[in-house]
Order: C-alpha cells, then structure tokens, then sequence
C-alpha cells in the first residue's frame, strides 16, 4: 500500500511512523525545509529559538507511539520534569508559582488568595482528574464520536454529566474560586485550545489534570520532538521530502489516488493523510477535486491567533522560571475584544517561554532565549500589522512586564515578531489561526472533523481535527489517522 503524506507536522510524522510500522510505502511531502511544522526555530539575535508550542504533556501518547515500534522514548529524547508549571505575576500586584504537586500548589493559593480558594483548587484538581479519566479512552484516544457515541462509550450519564460541557470554563472557575486573579490563571486553560474562557466548556478543566500529570522540559527544544518522530518513522522505512510543496491532491473514481506537485510531478498512492489545517481543503486550495473532502472554518468560528516576539536579549528584576504568564486586570475584556471587536486588547496577558530557564542558570546580564506571546484576533489573510502598530503593541506589552518588574533588553537586531499575516503565509488558509476552529460551546468540539474525510481515501491529521490542538493530540490525531488507512484497506480487502 502506497501513502503520502502531505505535511510533516506532528500529526504526519505520528501517522507515518504507524503506517510504515504496518507496511505501508509512506512519503511524506513538506514544504518547509525541515520536520515541525509550528514546531519551528526562529533565528533573532543569533540564537535559533522555539517559535511555537513551548509545553510538552501526555508523555504517554509519544511512549506508547515508540513502545509500539519496539523503541523507548527515553532513549531518544532528555525529557526533564518541571517542578514549577508556570510563574505568574499581575500588573496589580501578586505573583504565584503553580507546582507539580497538588499539595505545594494549594499551599502557595492559600498563602496567596486563602484558606477557601486553596481549598477550591483542592477540589478544582479532583473534580480536572475525574474529567481527565471519563474523556482519556472515550474521547481524547479515541475516533471521533458523536455526541451519541460518547454517551454510549462513557457508558454512565452521570459521569459524563461531571464534565460539563453546558457550563462555561469562567462559569464553572467562578464556583472555585473567589479570588478573581486565580480565575484568570485557570482560565488560561482555554486558551491551550485557541478558546475564550467566557465561550469555551468547563469540560477544558482537564487542562488541569494534564499538567500535574507532568509538564516536560525537552533538553534541545521542542524542535528535538519532531526530529524524534521523523528518525522514528524513517527507522520504520517513511521517506522524507522537503522544500516539496504540494499543488493539490489528485482524485480518480471518487477516491483521493494521489497528489500532484508544484514542479508538475505526480505520485500515485493507495491513500493520502492530509496533515494540514482543514480549512485550506474547503477554500481549494489543495485542489477543486479534494475540496468536499471537508468544510472551511467561518471567520467567526477561527481560533486564536497570535502575536509573538522570539528573542535573544538579555532581562532584569523578575526571576523568569521556564513558563511565565503576566497578567492586566480584566481578562474578559481581552477576549470581548478578540472575538467580538477584532482587535488587541489595550493590556493583553503576555505568555514568556524562557527556553534556557529550568535545567541550567542564565548568568545575570547574558542574553536568553525569549519567546512572548500575546494572543490576537485570526484575522491575517485580511490585513497586516502596520510596522507603527506592531512596534506599539511590543511597547505596551513590554510596559506590562515592567508593571510586574520583568525589564527585558530588546532591540530590532535581537527580535523577529511574527504575526497573524505571517501565521496566515506559514500555514495557508487559516488566517493565522493556530489551533483550528475554536470550540465554543457545548457542541463545539465535534464540529472538528475525525480522521476520514468525505472524500474516500483521504485522511486528516492535526491539530485542526479530532482530538484537537497542542503537541500531543497531533500526536494522537496521527495515530488515529493511521488506524482509519489501515481499517479502510482492510475492509476493502476483505473477501466479499
């Protein structure tokens, strides 16, 4: 069986270590010149530094993913756990360390916010466990179900009930919680899926459980992931081709038979994994044939864009741990904006990965790797930044940092910012989006498509389809591809 696979995100690289495992002829295409996808190194001020995803959890979608191909995940990449998830501070006044242990974590609440909200993030761990546990097999590893599908998988009403999935994530934050600071740290967690807290389902409080499951530094960056996964599939026969961008994917008899390539070549295959974002197939722009395979995301329903400055600089007066949340005052008013106004709130939260904090000291004065990230609308096919406004927005956002006592030394020579125009080039079809479509509401979840798309012989992978967005549900996503190819050729194999 001949498979291509167009895209060397993480959800390709997952399904081409599988299909090759399985025997299948698997060439992966990319257009880029390396493996990654939004898992990419940005050059600034000399240093190439991670330019996407920053957090790595669910180490166990990538162990299994290895132990399946007879390797060990922890021979290949040097995972450390972070014993501090993120470090938080407000522009107000306050900072908070969240910790790996429950017990450490209720502890810095409690000396921060209480004896009562200590006692609500006690129960706010629990109540993310138990969500956590109903949706880990029934949902998150498994193929798309329906809403039907995942009562009949849950097998008991109540326990789905439990995930709430008819409450708002700020409305369910609000019963634990009553220091409001601590509703916007937790409400963060929608944003992991490119959602407003405000919009999205309580159900995201699984977030939760996931990061005090383990949140891992990767020695070598997030980058060293991708390389990983690609050397696993290519140790399983998967070819690679790079700087290959694909024109659009060939279909003969109803069925996806192959793509053809910028340069006019054509490769034949008995299935195509399209590891992109859904939305370039619904605008054509993978072909005319290919485009009923799956519908375009309205303007409307587009996740999160972003912002971000990669930098090489040096920084004073706060002490940055690895993950590094500063938040203004009104965080309901950052996403009224986004959604609603499409536009920048006037103090958005800034998100600092400070890449060389957490397994070494940065001497005092060095420059450091800086990613900073604020969240904006995905509106980049429809306009740009003006260079005026995105040196405006760097400047309000580094006040910000001052507010909370972070100085950080940056200059045009040691800052590369990329923004919703240049997401939108990087990622066609999406306008700069970077988790697919948002899923708001209670339903919004299974408005992502699974794996096989309406088009026979053509599958999706990645953090625009089920399970959704972040580094190991690309993973997942690819796995589940995979499965569905081989499931299809079995059946059409199969005596009759």
């Amino acid at each position: 069986m001949r498979v291509v696979v167009i895209g060397a995100g993480m959800g390709g690289l997952a399904a081409a270590a599988d299909l090759a495992r399985q025997g299948a002829e698997v060439t992966v295409l990319e257009r880029a010149a390396a493996a990654g996808g939004k898992m990419r190194h940005v050059q600034a001020g000399g240093a190439a530094i991670d330019g996407g995803p920053t957090v790595f959890t669910m180490r166990w979608i990538f162990a299994g993913l290895f132990a399946d191909a007879g390797q060990r995940l922890e021979d290949v990449l040097e995972l450390h756990q972070a014993d501090i998830l993120a470090r938080h501070a407000w522009r107000a006044g306050g900072r908070l360390d969240l910790f790996a242990s429950v017990a450490r974590s209720a502890d810095a609440i409690g000396d921060f916010a209480g004896a009562q909200d200590a006692q609500g993030f006690r129960d706010f761990a629990a109540r993310s466990a138990d969500i956590f546990g109903t949706l880990r097999d029934s949902f998150i590893a498994a193929q798309r179900p329906s809403p039907l599908d995942l009562v009949r998988r849950v097998g008991r009403l109540e326990a789905l009930w439990r995930t709430a999935p008819w409450a708002t994530l700020w409305q369910a934050l609000g019963t634990h919680f009553t220091d409001p600071r601590l509703r916007q740290l937790f409400g963060r967690y929608a944003t992991y899926c490119g959602c407003s807290p405000l919009l999205a389902p309580a159900t995201l409080m699984l977030v939760a459980h996931v990061e005090q499951d383990g949140v891992w530094l990767v020695r070598g960056g997030m980058r060293r992931v991708a390389q990983a996964v690609q050397a696993l599939a290519e140790s399983q026969g998967a070819r690679f081709r790079f700087n290959t961008p694909v024109l659009d994917i060939l279909v003969q008899g109803g069925r996806a038979a192959g793509v053809r390539l910028e340069d006019g070549e054509v490769l034949q295959a008995d299935a195509v994994v399209f590891n992109g974002d859904v939305a370039a197939l619904g605008q054509g722009l993978l072909g005319g044939a290919a485009r009923r395979a799956a519908r375009d995301t309205p303007r409307a329903a587009r996740s999160l864009s972003a912002v971000t400055w990669c930098m090489n600089a040096a920084t004073h007066g706060f002490p940055l741990s690895h993950h590094n949340v500063f938040f203004a005052e009104d965080y309901a008013a950052e996403f009224a904006a986004i959604f609603r106004a499409r536009r920048i709130t006037a103090a958005p939260t800034v998100y600092i990965c400070a890449q060389d904090r957490g397994q070494a000291d940065v001497p005092a004065g060095a420059p450091e790797r800086l990613l900073l990230l604020v969240n904006a609308p995905a509106d980049g096919d429809l306009s740009e930044l003006t260079p005026d406004a995105r040196d405006e927005l760097q400047q309000r956002s580094l006040d910000l940092l001052r507010r909370c006592g972070l100085v950080i030394e940056a200059t045009a020579a040691n800052t590369t910012t990329t923004t919703p125009a240049g997401f939108h080039d990087l990622f066609p079809g999406t306008g700069g989006a970077l988790y697919g479509r948002a899923s708001h509401g209670a339903t919004g979840t299974f408005a992502r498509p699974g794996a096989a798309s309406r088009l026979p012989g053509l599958f999706l992978a990645g953090g625009s389809v089920h399970p959704g967005p972040g580094v190991p549900m690309a993973a997942m996503s690819g796995r589940l591809a995979a499965a569905r190819v081989l499931a299809g050729v079995s059946r059409r194999s199969s005596p009759r």
